[in-house]
């Protein structure tokens, strides 16, 4: 009974160790994301690892295929074995992508939610407009300037003519 017990303990041992790393301070286990990813993109064609990585016994056997003659392979089975190593050729991934028409369709939703956000502000949030915006107040307000003689040297007061009333030409 012992023997069996420290014969489990020894297996779940070698079992637990076989996927971790022996450091100088004990045992490390190797997270995902450490180990290189498989990433499609046009700046690097050729990714660090295969597409696939664990294999179908099919593609097992197109991989022991692979190592002999490439005149025995078919067209099929080229393909098969490309698919293995990449998910998409140069041609796909620079295919265009329709995303385009989600991000801009999104945007003038954005744009309208915005819009009818602002009109609601507007009628519920504030008040009426100001006295001093409408254009008769703006012309008293000009005439009191003038009548004031308000920045004679370089103000609105020396582009006015008060001899002849009217503006400097």
């Amino acid at each position: 009974m012992l023997a069996s017990r420290a014969l489990s303990l020894v297996g779940k041992r070698a079992i637990s160790t076989s996927v971790c790393l022996r450091g100088g301070h004990g045992v490390a286990k190797v997270e995902r994301y450490t180990l290189p990813a498989y990433f499609d993109r046009r700046e690097n064609p050729l990714p660090d690892i295969c597409y696939v990585e664990n294999l179908s016994p099919v593609q097992a056997s197109l991989k022991e295929k692979e190592k002999g003659s490439w005149a025995a392979l078919s067209a099929d089975e080229k393909i098969a074995l490309y698919r293995i190593s990449f998910h998409q050729s140069f041609a796909e991934m620079n295919q265009e992508s329709p995303e385009w028409k989600t991000v801009v369709g999104g945007m003038f939703f954005l744009f309208g939610l915005t819009g009818l956000l602002v009109l609601w502000q507007r009628k519920y949030v504030y008040g009426p407009v100001p006295h001093t915006l409408d254009p008769e107040y703006k012309q008293k307000e000009l005439q009191r300037v003038l009548d004031m003689r308000m920045n004679p040297v370089e103000g609105i007061s020396s582009k006015w003519d008060y001899e002849n009333k009217q503006w400097k030409k």
